[in-house]
């Protein structure tokens, strides 16, 4: 799965807030913070496209929305670290060794229903 760079990020992040498609001007007003033109929105969002990340649809202005979740983005780079491992139980062993109380049992919990 292809990374995020800083601005592509901002994007998604706002793309999966909304909920709903968006137009690039839309975007543009809510990253009105980063000073970025209407122009660099729309080449963020035709490289997110390119690498799979957005669709748009065909109304008039075209609106934009994330093709995944960021649960499913999130749980997609974690499956691609993990199939980078050398040792994959070693990797999986560190993992299950840094969370919390709350996050192993809830681990515990998804497994035992998977």
């Amino acid at each position: 799965m292809a990374s995020l760079g800083d601005l592509e990020r901002a994007v998604m992040e706002r793309l999966w807030a909304a909920g709903e498609p968006l137009a690039a001007t839309t975007l543009r007003d809510q990253l009105a913070d980063r000073g970025v033109a209407l122009t660099t929105v729309h080449t963020v969002l035709t490289r997110l496209e390119q690498k799979g990340f957005v669709a748009h649809d065909d109304a008039r202005p075209r609106r934009f929305a994330a093709r995944a979740s960021r649960e499913e983005h999130a749980a997609e780079l974690m499956h691609e670290v993990l199939g980078q491992a050398a040792d994959r139980q070693a990797v999986l062993a560190r993992f299950v060794g840094s969370v919390s109380e709350d996050e192993a049992r809830l681990l515990r919990d998804l497994l035992a229903g998977a």
